[in-house]
């Protein structure tokens, strides 16, 4: 099953070993998001350390295998869905997590 992720549930299973975290490691899902994403976790990684309960090194291995199940779609694959999606999204954050949808509900490969 394709799923895309959004940044707050990457954080969330940074910070707390929980369900989340369970989850984004079971192999029956695949977890497909926007480039944002990433620059979004990196933005605020300091933040995010100070809340887990991770050394800075075990957090930066969790971040590593996190994101080893994580597809990163390049903007250029779904920029074409994004002048359209600002206009009709409110949350401009939601935007990219939304284009990459629809950009894997047009190919048929959801």
């Amino acid at each position: 099953m394709r799923i895309v992720i959004d940044s707050n549930r990457v954080i969330a299973a940074l910070i707390k070993d929980s369900t989340t975290r369970k989850i984004l490691f079971n192999k029956k899902f695949q977890f497909l998001a926007p480039e944002h994403l990433r620059n979004e976790i990196y933005k605020y990684k300091d933040e995010i350390a100070q809340r887990s309960d991770l050394n800075k090194e075990e957090f930066d291995i969790l971040l590593s295998l996190i994101f080893g199940y994580i597809t990163i779609v390049p903007k250029s694959n779904y920029n074409k869905f994004l002048e359209k999606l600002r206009s009709e999204i409110k949350d401009p954050k939601d935007v990219p997590y939304l284009a990459v949808y629809i950009l894997i509900d047009a190919q048929g490969i959801w």
